[in-house]
């Protein structure tokens, strides 16, 4: 790749800053760093192998943000961690392997009724909130959810933290913001198990992804915060503005 100007990089930069912020209150930041990669010149492949160094920056930041804070706890969902990480390299695998123009004609759907899900939820008190009692059902809805949500990044990747969000707030009755919190830990293990693969596949550039990634890292930062500080009814309506304009530009680019 050519040396890049000065101010693309400050384009750049600013644009990685507001997709990291995005990603840790609501997910969706690749909506503007790939198209951002893109514009580079990047081929696809490059440009997603790249995106997946910058994000795991951002993913990171935002977990270790909630466990910080006590909103996550790893050894609850260690089942979760196991089954997103069976899931996203068994669909990093067998991506090339299937068909995927139903899933981008049916997914601007899905991510319409997350969005509407979300807005007619109710939201439990977060001071009275306590973890799921473990069973083998808790086991079993872990599992499922992390293989089928895993399989899906590894496959497409668009609109995953939102998926994890409003599952988990359906299977678990989490609080909007623990849910958060396991979606950005789960997008982590997604998002490596990806990187990991991209990188034995050559198609991954380090100085541009670590340059996005610094950036991405801090928004990442300053999101969390921002979401533990306000809560719910800061991150509510981020969430379904972010997942309206996910849905819309998928559908846009599915059917027309």
């Amino acid at each position: 790749m050519e040396m890049i100007e000065p101010s693309t990089l400050l384009i750049l930069g600013i644009i990685a800053l507001a997709a990291g912020f995005i990603d840790a209150v609501a997910g969706g930041g690749g909506m503007l760093t790939v198209p951002a990669l893109l514009s580079l010149g990047l081929p696809p492949h490059i440009a997603l192998g790249t995106n997946k160094l910058a994000a795991s920056f951002a993913s990171a930041t935002a977990a270790w943000t909630y466990y910080k804070k006590n909103l996550f706890s790893p050894r609850f969902w260690l089942a979760s961690f196991i089954a997103t990480f069976i899931g996203a390299i068994t669909g990093t695998l067998i991506v090339n392997l299937i068909s995927s123009e139903w899933l981008e004609k049916g997914l601007p759907l899905l991510i319409f009724a997350v969005a509407i899900y979300t807005i007619w939820h109710p939201q439990p008190k977060d001071e009275q909130y306590v973890l799921p009692s473990v069973t083998p059902i808790l086991k079993l809805k872990q599992w499922l959810q992390g293989t089928s949500i895993g399989f899906y990044d590894g496959v497409a990747g668009p609109g995953t933290g939102a998926f994890w969000t409003v599952s988990s707030m359906i299977l678990y009755r989490l609080d909007m913001l623990r849910a958060c919190g396991l979606a950005k830990a789960m997008n982590f293990t997604s998002n490596i198990t990806s990187l990991v693969t991209f990188i034995v596949l050559g198609q991954v550039n380090f100085a541009l992804g670590l340059t996005m990634g610094i950036c991405l890292m801090l928004g990442a930062y300053i999101g969390a915060h921002s979401a533990i500080r306000f809560g719910a009814k800061f991150i509510r309506p981020v969430f379904v503005t972010v997942v309206l304009i996910l849905a819309i530009k998928l559908a846009w680019q599915a059917w027309f």
